[in-house]
């Protein structure tokens, strides 16, 4: 597949090569994700500057540079492939679907009301909503499996992915309904940290609240991990300990006289809700839509 540019015949994968080059500065790294041996991407690149007339890399030392001309290519190319992602997206998705993924408490606790005015103003649109662990979410986003997902925290670094905060969640402490601060509901961090707490599994989003929430406070490990806040709420229930968790997740518990919220009383404890959602699907009109929704439904 070629395309007209400067007179000759641009190859597009020539363009996608050129476009590694210059983002990683390495044939090496460049061939690595291109699953190319080094010497193709070498003859991509020389073949594109013959078609242009123009050198486009500074090979003069140790570490390739781009050249002024390279920069400049760099730019346009960079439009050019997000331009393709965007049309590959319009005439390959079925219908006008949205795929929403998100962590099960923002699904359960969140999500409904959002749905439901999403579909109100786009009867048409159809959504599909799937739930998981905030890992598997954001590598769904990255396949572009999913168009968004919403989680608690900001998702990692990566040149791919946009995210923004729509609310913040206060982070509360949970204790059976006997236990000696359940009457009180407050207590501070250092009086917390000398209960026995529960929390989900390392690597799990809650875990690293629990994690980072007491500051220089003595936080003990644990004494029991578990696989889901379903489970731990039942345990801190059934008298096995305290949790550390969004008020949102601990509502209904609460409501039903099954734990007993205690406030942190000597920091303000949060985390945010965010949703995430792949750069180059921005101008997705589902997207942007349902975007929208969220802004105005979690923002008030």
């Amino acid at each position: 597949m070629g395309h007209q540019l400067g007179g000759g015949l641009v190859e597009l994968r020539h363009l996608r090569t050129f476009e590694t080059v210059a983002r990683t500065l390495s044939v090496t790294q460049a061939a690595r994700e291109l699953h190319y041996a080094q010497s193709s991407v070498s003859d991509q690149i020389q073949a594109l500057e013959r078609e242009l007339g123009v050198e486009l890399l500074d090979r003069s030392q140790r570490r390739i540079r781009l050249t002024p001309q390279g920069s400049v290519l760099s730019e346009y190319t960079n439009r050019i492939l997000k331009l393709l992602e965007e049309a590959r997206w319009a005439v390959s998705r079925p219908g006008s679907e949205l795929a929403v993924g998100a962590l099960e408490t923002v699904g359960l606790h969140l999500l409904p009301d959002v749905l439901a005015h999403y579909r109100s103003l786009y009867p048409q649109a159809r959504v599909r909503v799937g739930q998981d662990n905030r890992g598997e979410l954001y590598k769904a986003v990255r396949r572009g499996d999913l168009d968004l997902c919403l989680t608690f925290g900001d998702p990692p670094a990566d040149a791919g992915l946009c995210f923004e905060t729509l609310a913040e969640e206060p982070l509360v402490v949970i204790v059976p309904p006997g236990h000696h601060l359940a009457a009180r509901g407050r207590a501070g961090l250092e009086e917390l940290a000398r209960e026995s707490f529960l929390a989900t599994e390392r690597g799990c989003g809650f875990r690293e609240m629990y994690d980072g929430s007491f500051g220089a406070a003595p936080t003990k490990e644990p004494i029991a991990e578990v696989s889901g806040i379903g489970t731990l709420g039942a345990c801190v229930a059934a008298g096995m300990g305290c949790a550390l968790l969004p008020l949102i997740s601990v509502r209904g518990q609460a409501a039903r006289g099954e734990v007993a919220v205690v406030e942190v009383g000597d920091t303000d404890l949060r985390t945010t809700v965010t949703m995430t959602w792949l750069d180059r699907n921005s101008a997705n009109p589902n997207l942007t839509g349902f975007q929208t929704v969220l802004r105005n439904q979690l923002g008030s």
